[in-house]
């Protein structure tokens, strides 16, 4: 299995989710554009909270010292992005790739990230916020994904469990909540084991793999 993770907006929790299925799928983790190395970036973030070996870790293809948006990095760093280059490693197991920010952030000044998912055409897991101003955010990025024939495979919504806020995407959305990630006591790879336990995500995932053909 070869998957994508994108989110609505940025930090609505990427990188844990990310971290959350290379965990629960035994995935080898890729974010091949970082903006922003404060404390190593999300590859060092993933591999202090899962104590994963170096080879379930691959190195970007940019890394740019700012956190902003892909594209101003870039330039910042006088490191012009490629996208061309940007091409899916070689993997005999499973893959999760993280991008950076939203599904509309530029990369380049005429190529956004949606056209970088396009090209890939890997399944997609959105991550959104449970919270109030999820609907707005969440429906706008699936119907662009829509308009583009990228297959979302669901959503995985970050933060306190909403009442309303879960059935009305789905119904919206037309997609499956494949899980919730509420806060947890404390952030390590424990408490995500027993919380992808707890919502039995190895099950959810082994039915997706034999509904859909993965790259």
């Amino acid at each position: 299995m070869r998957l994508v993770v994108c989110g609505t907006d940025t930090d609505v929790g990427k990188t844990i989710v990310s971290a959350w299925l290379v965990q629960g799928l035994k995935a080898t983790y890729w974010k091949p554009v970082q903006s922003g190395l404060e404390g190593g970036g999300d590859r060092e973030r993933v591999r202090l909270l899962l104590n994963l070996p170096s080879e379930r870790l691959l190195p970007e293809v940019y890394a740019f010292t700012q956190p902003v948006s892909p594209h101003w990095a870039a330039e910042l760093d006088q490191q012009p992005l490629d996208p061309e280059r940007l091409t899916l490693p070689e993997s005999t197991g499973h893959l999760v790739v993280e991008t950076a920010g939203g599904v509309m952030v530029p990369l380049t000044r005429s190529w956004l990230q949606i056209d970088q998912l396009a090209r890939w055409d890997l399944p997609i897991v959105l991550v959104a916020r449970s919270g109030l101003g999820t609907l707005n955010h969440t429906l706008l990025t699936l119907e662009a994904l829509r308009l583009r024939n990228l297959k979302v495979l669901g959503l995985i919504l970050n933060g306190p469990p909403h009442a309303d806020n879960p059935a009305t995407l789905e119904q919206l959305g037309g997609v499956p909540v494949l899980a919730q990630l509420p806060p947890l006591q404390q952030l390590n790879a424990q408490q995500l084991a027993q919380a992808w336990q707890l919502q039995g995500l190895s099950s959810t995932f082994q039915r997706l793999m034999s509904q859909t053909t993965f790259l």
